[in-house]
């Protein structure tokens, strides 16, 4: 009996899993297991700098961040959370200018690497260089690259192998963790 009803519960994660895999990936369960090895193997990038050029890494207490910030903005940035795709209303936003870490004010990404996915947050096929880091993140029991602000830690999202040229590559974003800055709109001074 007890192992029957590991099993069942086995198989219960693992098609939680794929369900979240396809949300997370624009597609539905079906497709989700047999695309996996096909689009969700991301190289090491040269973004995955330990701290960007010129701008030194910001060190604070969770306590801070989360007096800092409001509370869906801290649990994204600083928990990993993920926001409910197509949320944000920067997945609308078609303006030329700059997407900024919204804990640091750090420049991440220029509106013109933004593109549609599809798949309900920002998308863009690269960031700004040096100025986001990489790690392995196992949370949905498969390896997918998270990436994070090079200058406070702030989560931002996965980068994935399926975007548009020229990179080929899809850095999704939770849009809380962005701020948007119109071109010819001073940006923000970064948070000390």
């Amino acid at each position: 009996m007890g192992r029957n009803r590991s099993a069942l519960f086995m198989t219960c994660v693992g098609l939680a899993a794929l369900a979240t895999l396809a949300a997370c990936n624009g597609g539905d369960s079906a497709t989700a297991g047999a695309t996996l090895a096909a689009r969700d193997v991301v190289t090491e990038t040269a973004d995955s700098a330990a701290e960007p050029p010129g701008f030194p890494a910001i060190e604070k207490s969770a306590e801070q961040w989360r007096e800092a910030l409001p509370a869906d903005r801290y649990r994204v940035l600083f928990e990993e959370d993920t926001e409910r795709p197509f949320s944000s209303p920067l997945n609308d936003e078609k303006r030329k200018g700059t997407f900024v870490c919204a804990a640091c004010n750090l420049a991440l990404f220029e509106s013109g690497a933004k593109f549609n996915s599809g798949t309900g947050w920002p998308s863009f096929y690269q960031p700004i260089t040096g100025r986001t880091a990489s790690k392995k993140d196992y949370r949905l029991l498969y390896p997918r690259t998270e990436y994070h602000c090079a200058r406070c830690g702030g989560h931002q999202g996965h980068v994935f192998n399926d975007g548009p040229p020229p990179t080929g590559q899809r850095w999704c974003n939770n849009g809380l963790a962005l701020r948007f800055v119109p071109d010819g709109e001073p940006l923000p001074e970064l948070v000390q």
